[in-house]
């Protein structure tokens, strides 16, 4: 019996999810379905795909040989399709980025959602996850990263750079000793990264400035900027994000003033996918724009 390329997707999506239930979720199918496709693939090939695990199903030696043809017929029928639809005034169909909390809390809303506007057939989905996207199993279209990657067959473009700073809550500056030199900061509560949970070198902004205690910490951007934001301490900040905290004040900027960029990551197989690249370029572009337009309102 030969493998069609319908029982391949649901293999992909099981890789990919973990579970038959996940994988129905993505598919839209039922997880019994899903199960029997798996079933009939494993006849065909003759050979078990999966284990299960607590951790859910996890592919054997043979599912990680399938997994590298899979993505490789992934690609091309991707590759396929953005031929076919490549000449189409809009865009349709869906598209997965992945992102980092901050771009994906405070960016990518606005920029998806004129690019959205201007593609009213285009779904676009955004994979906010605090660790690096495995575009490799294909998490993600393309995905946006806070530094370059230097391994595998990857597309990689500088979108670009944004600033952060130091800042703190009127209220906070009120009630506590004043803070004049980066010195200052070790007497006060600093907010920052969870550090052994920072995926990226170039997240690790406080080890940068000399801080070595992190008296409240998450994962998420978005939870550090509203500590800060109801008086609960001192964390280093996006400038871009400063626009949707108008309590928070910059603070010690003749000291303290960090640069970082954003780089576009794709699979290199999608370098012939014209509506991938039409995509990318509304992206990046609407990124540079977006991160000017916020960087200009916020105050010294």
């Amino acid at each position: 019996m030969t493998p069609n390329w319908d029982d391949l997707r649901v293999f992909l999506a099981v890789a990919r999810e973990g579970g038959l239930s996940a994988a129905g979720r993505v598919l839209k199918i039922d997880p019994a379905t899903v199960g029997r496709r798996i079933a009939r693939l494993e006849v065909a090939l003759d050979a078990m795909l999966f284990t299960k695990s607590q951790q859910g199903y996890v592919l054997t030696t043979a599912g990680q040989r399938l997994m590298d043809h899979g993505l490789q017929a992934e690609e091309a029928m991707r590759a396929a399709t953005g031929v076919m639809s490549g000449s189409a005034k809009s865009l349709s169909g869906q598209i997965r980025i992945g992102a980092p909390d901050g771009c994906a809390n405070y960016l990518l809303p606005q920029v998806c959602a004129q690019i959205g506007d201007a593609n009213p057939d285009l779904d676009i989905q955004i994979l906010a996850l605090p660790r690096i996207i495995n575009l490799s199993r294909r998490e993600a279209d393309m995905a946006i990263t806070v530094s370059a990657p230097t391994g595998g067959q990857l597309l990689v473009k500088k979108i670009t750079d944004y600033r952060l700073h130091v800042v703190a809550s009127q209220t906070y500056l009120n009630d506590h000793a004043p803070i004049r030199t980066v010195d200052d900061l070790s007497a006060h509560r600093m907010i920052g990264y969870i550090p052994d949970m920072i995926f990226d070198r170039e997240l690790d902004y406080l080890n940068d400035i000399g801080v070595d205690r992190v008296a409240l910490a998450s994962n998420s951007v978005s939870v550090q900027l509203r500590h800060a934001s109801q008086g609960a301490g001192v964390c280093v900040a996006h400038d871009f994000t400063l626009p949707f905290h108008p309590g928070l004040r910059k603070i010690v900027t003749d000291q303290v003033s960090l640069t970082r960029g954003f780089y576009l990551v794709r699979h290199q197989g999608d370098q012939r996918n014209e509506r991938l690249n039409r995509f990318a370029e509304a992206l990046t572009r609407g990124l540079r724009d977006e991160v000017a337009r916020l960087e200009c309102d916020t105050s010294p």
